[in-house]
């Protein structure tokens, strides 16, 4: 069964974007866009909230294409035209896009769907929204949690929805020469 995997970036004091929704705090650098370069190359799904996908769909087609573009646009963007896509939207127009697939309604059945179809896992990235509905469900295998050295105060926050305690067990961690930490959790259902 293919796991669903929550890739974010997180603020020391728990936040995964300011109030606003700002991430100008998330520190990346050429060591990081290689690790996460790496981990991604080992799937074929990506699922985003509505506004994030909007987000990508505006930079990442045509990314390796722009001046100046760096090694991690080329990279990240050959990866994102052959990625499957799943978006979770109520309100984003179905055009029909290859490779995309739109879910509306029935979360937990339509995930629990693709959990069992072909393909690698799926990577949640950073999407706050999808996250939260996700983790209301019950439906995230694993977190990718990136945690910045920094201190919001307030923002949004990544833990939200949870219905019952989550215990998690730690895989994996590594420290980046920006004082970044990659904590790689497993959800412990079983224990």
């Amino acid at each position: 069964m293919r796991k669903i995997v929550s890739f974010v970036h997180l603020t020391l004091d728990g936040f995964v974007a300011s109030a606003q929704g700002g991430l100008d705090w998330v520190s990346l650098t050429e060591e990081l866009f290689d690790y996460v370069g790496q981990r991604i190359q080992q799937t074929d799904t990506a699922l985003y909230g509505r506004v994030t996908y909007q987000m990508m769909e505006a930079y990442w087609p045509t990314a390796a294409a722009k001046p100046n573009a760096s090694k991690h646009d080329h990279e990240h963007s050959a990866w994102y035209k052959t990625a499957r896509k799943v978006v979770l939207s109520r309100t984003l127009a179905n055009k029909n896009e290859a490779n995309t697939k739109i879910i509306r309604d029935h979360l937990k059945d339509e995930i629990t769907q693709l959990k069992h179809g072909a393909g690698s896992e799926i990577l949640v990235f950073g999407s706050a929204s999808a996250t939260h509905a996700l983790m209301a469900e019950d439906l995230i295998d694993e977190y990718w949690i990136f945690i910045h050295p920094v201190i919001l105060g307030q923002g949004i926050p990544l833990f939200k929805n949870i219905k019952d305690r989550t215990k998690l067990k730690l895989v994996m961690s590594k420290t980046f020469s920006s004082g970044v930490v990659c904590l790689q959790y497993e959800v412990a259902r079983h224990l």
